[in-house]
């Protein structure tokens, strides 16, 4: 079985395109979890995360909270991040969404082969099948055909 897993900050969502996001998250305000805009176009690719869904391929996101955040914190961000999902890729049944402390190695905290991530020290301790947000259209093409 084919896992493949999203990042959400910097892969699908703008977050780091929110004015203050930095400021906020120093504040434990959930603020740009909340307001962040969608990165490509959400609509072709929710199509397409269905169509490999249906060929059998399992999908995730596995995602960071904020570094040095509190746990209570980290919950409303969890939240946050769910709540983002639902509203911009609402037709997607997501197989696992995982919210993990910042600085987890997405590697070891999921089994999977693809991973979808702004990070390049996350794509690297990933290996091969770590892909950057530019990819994830044509590489979800090449899984439906």
């Amino acid at each position: 079985m084919t896992r493949i897993w999203f990042d959400m900050d910097g892969t699908i969502a703008d977050f780091y395109g929110v004015d203050g996001w930095l400021e906020s998250i120093k504040a434990n305000d959930t603020r740009p979890y909340e307001i962040a805009k969608g990165l490509g176009n959400l609509a072709n690719i929710a199509r397409l995360l269905n169509k490999v869904q249906k060929k059998g391929y399992e999908i995730g996101v596995i995602s960071w909270t904020a570094r040095n955040g509190s746990e209570e914190y980290d919950k409303a961000v969890e939240t946050a991040k769910r709540a983002w999902l639902a509203k911009h890729l609402p037709s997607v049944k997501w197989d696992s969404i995982m919210v993990v402390e910042y600085g987890t190695n997405k590697k070891t905290a999921t089994a999977g082969n693809i991973l979808f991530d702004d990070e390049e020290p996350n794509r690297k301790a990933w290996g091969k099948g770590a892909y950057t947000p530019a990819e994830i259209v044509e590489v979800l093409k090449t899984l439906t055909k």
